[in-house]
């Protein structure tokens, strides 16, 4: 998806979306769902792991090694910066996320992730 690898160079240069999954093993679609459930997980109360884990069904291991590819916290709270400077960007995250239409993607996330894993 385009428009996480133009946010994602803003945040590392070294980071797309492609490269992300070849490193991890994992599909783009996965890396892709990661990345978002990272991104709200950052702007929810609580561990920004724990959260995307349990929003998106993927492993805290596989999560953090990703949150660390992309900068860490650090790099989250940047990616986060820039979904909202990106109004577009930030509908788009959410319609990709929103499969239900419902105004709430977290509860996507967890039916998108077990889809991709079962």
């Amino acid at each position: 998806m385009s428009m996480f690898d133009s946010i994602l160079g803003q945040v590392s240069s070294a980071v797309d979306v492609k490269n992300l999954a070849a490193k991890f093993g994992i599909d783009p679609t996965q890396a892709e769902t990661a990345i978002a459930a990272l991104a709200a997980g950052h702007q929810a109360k609580g561990d920004t792991i724990e959260t995307a884990a349990a929003n998106s069904g993927l492993e805290p291991g596989l999560l953090s090694q990703i949150a660390e590819q992309i900068g860490g916290e650090g790099g989250l709270t940047q990616f986060a910066s820039l979904l909202g400077q990106h109004p577009d960007a930030l509908g788009q995250v959410t319609r990709f996320l929103d499969k239900d239409g419902d105004g709430n993607p977290l509860n996507d996330l967890t039916g998108f992730a077990k889809g991709l894993l079962g």
